[in-house]
């Protein structure tokens, strides 16, 4: 390996180096009150979070004059100071605890007003949790009741029939294409609606004629009802499935909230162009059809039959790869700390390190028939030569002026230094922490 190539292997490295001081490194906190209408099982500890990534945690927790929940967290920077249009939502992260809630934040612009350290979100920037027990609450004697009665009609309409509604399913999309039509074809002739409502109320006086034949289809109908009721095994099975499926609801309805707002704009927006789903929908179906092999190969990578053969085997395993990871991790974060002095030495060295790079090849290109060679020529700078008609003279050049062609003993040197001082005053370079340990005096003569 080549001199050139360690040195800008070297860069590299450093480069990293101090992208990763960067990221690891924390700064202060700041702290903030929110107010919810409930703790919703928060405890002190718990996570603050923006997209999934922990910024602070919950500090306290108190009571407002109002019996509102005034919680106390502090943000890390650099996500704090927040902005004002801030927003916070208590989250859970499953629905097996209790002490497992945490504060999603959904930061403001940054163009709005920073918010200063102890400021207040008030119940309008806040969300509570819905917790799973008001859900059940909802569900009073009468309500059950009713429920049970469609879950198990829904049952004995569906037993045995799985095949036949898939191929229904198949006619979803064309009934519906043929409805818009069908609408748009009686809004179009308004003339024959008109006579399909005279003629229906037509047929219905005729079926008022014959309500004794109408009672005995009602009875008759409650009879073939009660006998698909009987069915109560399939009713047992889905209401054992009942509960699981609603706690998995539950979080499906509290982030649903945050979406109807988001669904409105867009049905707003897709609202022009809904005349054009007909068309659409009829180019869809054969995708749809053709998808079906796709979507039955996504389901094989997924999970399959055996093992260590889908994605489900590869997530089992990644528990046991983050334990071997984390004292590497840890190691590494150690490293890099101890890294930090002697970054924030080269650093400011880092343009005359570059023009080394730069430089370094133009006085190593040349070559000719015996090889290598350089070309040197020593400047002394130390006179001039005026032309005037009496003869030529020599005239001394003041050492301001001089190049420091023969400049001995600079060897403290700090960043810059190898040129004329800069007017402003950034070079040569010298920190405040004087970290870089240089000699500011050792500058090339001249303005």
């Amino acid at each position: 390996m080549t001199a050139a190539r360690a040195a800008a292997l070297g860069a590299l490295v450093v480069a990293v180096v101090v992208v990763a001081v960067v990221l690891l490194n924390g700064g202060s906190s700041h702290t903030y009150r929110l107010t919810f209408q409930n703790a919703g099982q928060l405890v002190k500890g718990d996570d603050v979070q923006v997209g999934g990534r922990r910024i602070g945690s919950v500090q306290k927790i108190a009571l407002t004059a109002n019996n509102q929940a005034q919680i106390t967290v502090a943000v890390d920077e650099p996500y704090a100071p927040l902005h004002s249009g801030t927003t916070a939502i208590i989250r859970e992260t499953s629905l097996s605890g209790v002490a497992n809630r945490y504060i999603a934040l959904t930061p403001g612009p940054n163009s709005s007003p920073k918010l200063g350290d102890d400021s207040i979100l008030t119940t309008a920037s806040t969300t509570s949790p819905v917790d799973l027990d008001q859900l059940f609450n909802t569900l009073n004697p009468s309500t059950r009741a009713a429920l049970q009665q469609v879950i198990k009609g829904s049952a004995t309409q569906y037993a045995g029939r799985g095949a036949q509604n898939n191929k229904a399913a198949l006619y979803f999309n064309p009934a519906i294409s043929t409805a818009a039509r069908l609408v748009s074809e009686a809004d179009r002739d308004q003339q024959a609606f008109e006579d399909l409502i005279i003629y229906g109320a037509k047929a219905t006086t005729a079926l008022a004629a014959r309500k004794a034949d109408l009672t005995n289809l009602v009875t008759n109908a409650n009879t073939t009802a009660a006998a698909i009721g009987s069915e109560n095994q399939a009713l047992s099975r889905a209401l054992a499935l009942l509960p699981e499926t609603l706690r998995r609801g539950n979080t499906t309805f509290v982030n649903l909230r945050a979406t109807l707002g988001d669904l409105d704009r867009l049905t707003t927006v897709s609202l022009p162009a809904t005349k054009r789903l007909a068309p659409f929908f009829r180019a869809l179906r054969p995708l749809v059809a053709d998808a079906r092999p796709t979507i039955h190969n996504l389901r094989l990578l997924v999970t399959r039959s055996g093992a260590n053969n889908d994605l489900i085997d590869l997530l089992g395993k990644a528990p046991k790869l983050a334990a071997l990871a984390k004292p590497t991790f840890a190691d590494t974060i150690a490293s890099l700390r101890k890294t930090v002095p002697v970054v924030s030495f080269v650093r400011p060295y880092t343009p005359d390190l570059v023009g080394w790079f730069r430089d370094f090849g133009q006085g190593a290109s040349n070559y000719d028939a015996n090889g290598h060679y350089a070309r040197i020529q020593p400047i002394f700078n130390a006179y001039s030569f005026t032309d005037n008609p009496a003869g030529g003279a020599l005239k001394a050049i003041p050492g301001s002026q001089r190049l420091p062609t023969l400049q001995t003993g600079m060897l403290e040197r700090c960043p810059g230094g190898a040129s004329q001082p800069a007017a402003d005053g950034s070079a040569p370079y010298q920190d405040a922490q004087a970290n870089v340990d240089c000699n500011p005096s050792q500058v090339l003569p001249g303005p």
